[in-house]
Formats: structure tokens, sequence, C-alpha cells
């Protein structure tokens, strides 16, 4: 049986502090630097992030690599 994928969420707390109640592992990040090691750091299990517009800007053409996650970014 496969290992079940895990969804995070990235980037500003005060934008995603309420993922956790529906299970999505979050990562607060606040600089450009917190979000590149929150990504770097993600759990292999990972397999969807939820990104704010400021952590998907941190991360640009990361998010874009095949062996990465699938992302999906917060409206503006």
């Amino acid at each position: 049986m496969p290992t079940p994928l895990t969804v995070a969420a990235v980037g500003e707390r005060a934008l995603l502090e309420g993922y956790p109640l529906a299970g999505v592992l979050l990562v607060a990040a606040e600089t450009a630097d917190a979000v590149r090691l929150a990504w770097s750091s993600l759990p292999s299990a990972v397999g969807v992030v939820v990104l704010t517009p400021r952590a998907a800007a941190a991360l640009g053409e990361a998010t874009t690599d095949p062996r990465s996650p699938m992302t999906v970014v917060l409206p503006s």
C-alpha cells in the first residue's frame, strides 16, 4: 500500500494559521530565506504545498522542478 501524501502550507503564519485544523502541516516562514529553507526541508511524504504569494515569489522556479511537490498559490 502506498504511503499517504501529506499536505503542507508554507508562508506567513498569519495567512496560514487555520490550515492545521484541516490536518495540513504548517511551516511558518516569514522571510524569503526562511521560505527557501522550509521548502528544502519538507518531509518526503509531502505531495502538495499551499504557498502564500510571498512564499511563491521567494521560491521562483524551484516549484517547477519535476521532483518537487505540487504547489498551489493562495490568491493575493
